[in-house]
């Protein structure tokens, strides 16, 4: 969302948060090839049971790829006839989720981290023995990666980036986007532990006041992402802390330490939360939308067109070939600059556009 109010996510929240290797508090990429995680569902004879998932990343995650994860999945739905496919800048993308402003100077190092975090996402394959499709209302046992990739070499092209998204992954994602919305501007100023916490209890708050109890070492190793290595005294403290920060919001209403954690056994502590006045605040209704500015709009801006001629090919020309012929309009001008059109850049692609859709043209060789 443009203005950085509601972001359409996953419907089941497990895809991320049991896709992040485990994460100490001071580190930025943790490289684990295989991590393994679990969380519980309930059935439908409503039994408890566990779900295991198993991530494979041979470069590691750092603990803000799910933001570009979750980014990525909104554009691409925010897009009029999306499909698996996500052709858009770098530009178009941070600055519609808020990292940049239209003013930053291309190629610098947001540029370089979002493309590092497209290249860690891109080798994760995720896989889970009790994962539920919304598509055929069952679990069942899954296997899939994230996405893949295609970015021009130079850093200062103006050329889209690609962005096509495992055809399993994206079928669960379309089935299941639009029953998760949560607050991108709070999201944000979470740290990454606080984060997974807000958006567990954000599914949760939506249907019932107080959330289940959670053991804390569950909670804290397979829902927040801490390592397991780490002593029980201190999970609890850095628990605690993603506690506060959310208090402090009105998240959860403001606990009590010493009644919160309940003690079972020895290194053993259940907690429950309770809904804080946050979720009270009215909202807007969820509801379908689309960006105010397609993908195509800064690649024909860079071609000479103004709004008005954008709208009306937007209005004109399926999206898919609208993108194509635009990427190889702005292609002829890298290659073999503006002297090779004979009228003009805008001339030229509308021409091509007009011949494809009449089954007269296909894209050159070259």
């Amino acid at each position: 969302n443009k203005a950085g109010r509601r972001w359409s996510g996953l419907g089941q929240l497990s895809l991320v948060e049991h896709a992040l290797c485990p994460l100490d508090a001071g580190a930025s990429l943790v490289e684990n090839l295989v991590h393994q995680s679990a969380y519980f569902f309930v059935d439908k004879n409503h039994r408890m049971q566990q779900a295991t998932a198993r991530i494979v990343s041979p470069s590691g995650l750092s603990a803000t790829d799910e933001f570009y994860l979750w980014g990525l999945l909104a554009l691409t739905f925010a897009q009029p006839q999306a499909d698996a496919n996500l052709f858009a800048t770098p530009h178009y993308c941070l600055r519609q989720l808020g990292v940049i402003d239209q003013h930053a100077r291309r190629g610098g190092k947001q540029y370089q981290d979002f493309a590092k975090a497209i290249e860690r996402l891109s080798q994760v394959t995720y896989l889970n023995d009790r994962f539920y499709d919304p598509v055929r209302a069952e679990h069942r046992k899954v296997s899939f990666g994230f996405l893949s990739y295609s970015l021009p070499l130079d850093p200062e092209s103006h050329r889209a980036w690609r962005i096509a998204w495992d055809p399993i992954f994206f079928d669960i994602v379309r089935a299941a986007g639009g029953s998760f919305r949560f607050d991108l501007a709070t999201y944000k100023e979470l740290d990454p532990a606080t984060r997974r916490l807000f958006l567990l209890l954000s599914k949760i708050f939506a249907r019932r006041a107080k959330s289940p109890r959670f053991d804390l070492t569950h909670l804290a190793v397979d829902v927040l992402g801490f390592s397991s290595s780490i002593a029980t005294w201190d999970l609890k403290r850095k628990v605690w802390r993603c506690i506060l920060r959310l208090a402090e919001l009105d998240i959860i209403t403001a606990p009590d330490q010493e009644r919160l954690f309940v003690k079972k056994n020895r290194g053993q502590y259940s907690l429950t939360f309770e809904r804080g006045g946050y979720f009270a605040r009215k909202r807007p209704a969820p509801e379908a939308r689309t960006m105010d500015e397609t993908t195509v709009h800064e690649p024909l801006r860079l071609l000479g067109f103004d709004e008005g001629g954008i709208g009306w090919l937007v209005k004109t020309f399926s999206m898919p070939m609208l993108r194509e012929w635009t990427d190889i309009a702005l292609a002829a001008k890298e290659r073999f600059t503006p002297a090779f059109f004979k009228k003009s850049p805008q001339a030229w692609l509308v021409d091509n556009l007009k011949s494809a859709a009449a089954g007269r043209r296909t894209p050159p060789d070259w």
